[in-house]
């Protein structure tokens, strides 16, 4: 089994842009990974600059959120203490940084990259459960664009969170009769 854990940072949960069942989701996620100790878990995280195009003040449609090296752009801590297996927790290695390029909104995970360079599209495998924030955002995109490459992916509705809870559920039933999804 693969993870790929979206975007389950400080922001995105009790920060500027909280979402909805985002702490639940964090808990079910580290749940979920302890009960699978030889899943191999990635994590994308926003990486952003005070001068990225998604913010309000710059045109975009969001506030400030997840600007690199800010307490909102980290990952939850119980992601670092939670998990059991210290290979699952979050590293350079495993973490991969989206939305760096300020002039390019960066919804979906699958080109996002590590400190080392490399993308998740080149490391991931070809079955791979979805999890994290935002439903109706960036998890949406991450799922689409690994379906394109090919992939089949896993959601499972207790594992993530959103911006609106209508938007996640039409969302959510969108997702779910796709060709390649899995959804519970």
């Amino acid at each position: 089994m693969e993870i790929l854990v979206v975007d389950c940072q400080y922001d995105f949960i009790d920060g500027s842009l909280a979402c909805g069942h985002s702490l639940e989701a964090v808990a079910n996620i580290i749940n979920l990974i302890n009960e699978n100790p030889d899943a191999k878990v990635y994590y994308s995280a926003d990486a952003h600059s005070l001068n990225h195009c998604s913010y309000i003040q710059n045109g975009g449609t969001w506030p400030i959120h997840c600007n690199a090296g800010t307490h909102g752009a980290e990952l939850h801590a119980s992601f670092f203490t939670d998990i059991k297996n210290p290979e699952q927790r979050p590293n350079d290695n495993t973490i991969y940084y989206k939305g760096d390029d300020d002039s390019h909104e960066e919804y979906s995970a699958f080109k996002a990259h590590n400190k080392a360079g490399k993308e998740i599209n080149q490391v991931i495998g070809q079955e791979v459960l979805v999890c994290g924030i935002a439903s109706e955002f960036c998890v949406r995109e991450s799922v689409l664009e690994l379906l394109k490459s090919g992939r089949k992916v896993e959601l499972r509705e207790d594992l993530l969170g959103w911006v609106d809870e209508a938007g996640h559920k039409k969302n959510f039933a969108e997702l779910a009769k796709m060709e390649g999804i899995t959804a519970v």
